[in-house]
């Protein structure tokens, strides 16, 4: 099947579904905008900017809400969006703690949701409540597949784990430790933390006691930076991995030079160019990263952004289906919204293609990832 490549442009230029005009489409945003997850949830909200305000000859309104990288927050928001705002889809919310606390809401009042936060929890499995819910980011099962492959290639043997004492970390601890035991990797130390902390002195001690030949840090964001310069601090040699939850150049810059030869994975927007001719993502990536950085400046996008922008490329091609099944703001376009998600094939985005399934929300392949190293405080893509 051709690859559908979905422009903004087209999305303007689209008639009136059968000659009839429609009330707004409303589309209700949370996002971690302040708190530990800013460096996350910033580039979502600029990306927002950047999102068609027509589709299909309908007018689209966004009304975004900061969570403040806050559980708590994040619920209050999805109930002001769905019973005030009245909207028709929810986008957010920018980290898995927030997006899961948000799924009751979404489920409650029968309005679907694009998460942009990662844990396969938040789709997974397809049950009444989660059928109301979809999301952007690659699976940390497919992320942590590709970084113990890349462990098991290096010779890596022994491997130490250290992660967000929430969902998230939890959610890779679980995946990532069953891979690897798969693959014949034996965990030799495994520690938690908060986003919050401003030491993990205590948890890395125990990790570099444990002599592993590699650490994983399960962390997101700026926050992840905390234990891998602790680790240089002490003087670990060994190899150190991210996930794709610190793809951004906030990273970077706290890190700075101790996150010097770090492996992650990550979608593919993040090293767009370094993409071979024949990827199929290259083309939507550059689109997106040329419009960010159009907007935001050289070298600012990132991968989260690139989630938001997925998000609003999922509407440019459900929106035109559900239409034609009832009017924005009823309860007939919600549901019909919904199925039309998880009815899109083929949707190209800036982190893969998109075939979403009634038992599959998410609907990314190995298409939407790629090995990294950082390399002089850039991202080199691992070939």
């Amino acid at each position: 099947m051709k690859i559908q490549k979905t422009v903004v442009a087209a999305a303007l230029g689209m008639a009136f579904v059968s000659g009839a005009a429609f009330a707004d489409i409303n589309v209700g945003v949370s996002v971690s905008a302040t708190g530990p997850a800013a460096s996350l949830g910033i580039p979502e909200k600029n990306t927002l900017s950047l999102l068609p305000t027509m589709i299909a000859g309908q007018k689209v309104n966004y009304i975004v809400l900061d969570d403040a990288s806050d559980t708590t927050t994040a619920v209050k928001n999805i109930r002001k969006l769905v019973s005030e705002d009245k909207v028709d889809v929810v986008i957010g919310s920018t980290i898995t703690p927030n997006s899961l606390a948000m799924i009751d809401v979404a489920a409650e009042s029968k309005t679907p949701m694009i998460s942009m936060a990662a844990s396969s929890k938040i789709v997974d499995p397809v049950d009444e409540k989660r059928r109301w819910v979809f999301k952007t980011p690659q699976n940390d099962q497919q992320m942590a597949t590709a970084i113990v492959s890349h462990m098991v290639d290096a010779g890596v043997k022994t491997v130490g784990f250290i992660g967000f004492a929430d969902a998230y970390g939890e959610g890779w601890w679980e995946q990532f430790s069953a891979i690897a035991e798969a693959r014949k990797l034996k965990i030799v130390a495994n520690e938690r933390y908060k986003r919050s902390d401003t030491s993990v002195t205590g948890q890395v001690l125990k990790l570099y006691a444990a002599k592993p030949d590699a650490i994983l840090i399960a962390g997101a964001g700026t926050p992840a930076a905390l234990p891998q310069k602790t680790l240089k601090q002490r003087g670990f040699a060994g190899k150190i991995y991210q996930t794709h939850g610190v793809a951004n150049n906030d990273f970077l810059r706290v890190c700075g030079a101790d996150c010097e030869g770090t492996f992650l994975p990550a979608g593919p927007v993040l090293v767009a160019d370094q993409l071979p001719a024949e990827n199929p993502v290259r083309a939507t990536a550059q689109e997106y990263v040329s419009k960010y950085e159009a907007a935001f400046g050289k070298g600012s996008v990132s991968t989260f952004g690139g989630h938001a922008w997925d998000a609003g490329m999922l509407m440019v091609n459900a929106v035109p289906v559900a239409l034609k099944a009832g009017q924005p703001g009823s309860p007939e376009f919600r549901a019909a919204l919904r199925d039309a998600l998880e009815g899109l094939k083929e949707v190209a985005g800036a982190h893969g293609i998109f075939n979403m399934s009634p038992t599959d929300h998410l609907g990314l392949d190995q298409r939407s990832r790629v090995m990294v190293q950082i390399k002089g405080g850039a991202w080199q893509m691992v070939k």
